[in-house]
């Protein structure tokens, strides 16, 4: 069992770290991956799958709410996005 924070907390991981726009029911198995993680639970060397079954357009308004904690942002160019997309 997760709390809704931190199934909105896995949501936001998802979003910004993945670049999975998911909705938050689809986070909570995320949730809970990430909730047995921190006590412990050693997944070194394994495989893990969560499936996310629900796209984020089920509900826009929420990611409409919520504050991203980066953005950045880029002239209409397409040398600019090339060069902001390119790996370092």
């Amino acid at each position: 069992m997760v709390s809704d924070e931190k199934i909105l907390d896995a949501y936001r991981l998802m979003a910004s770290g993945e670049g999975v726009f998911c909705e938050p029911a689809s986070a909570a198995g995320v949730a809970g991956l990430l909730k047995h993680s921190e006590a412990g639970l050693d997944l070194e060397g394994k495989k893990v799958v969560c499936i996310i079954t629900g796209s984020g357009l089920k509900d826009p308004d929420l990611a409409n709410e919520i504050e991203p904690t980066w953005m950045e942002e880029y002239p209409p160019d397409l040398a600019a996005v090339e060069q902001a997309l390119s790996v370092e």
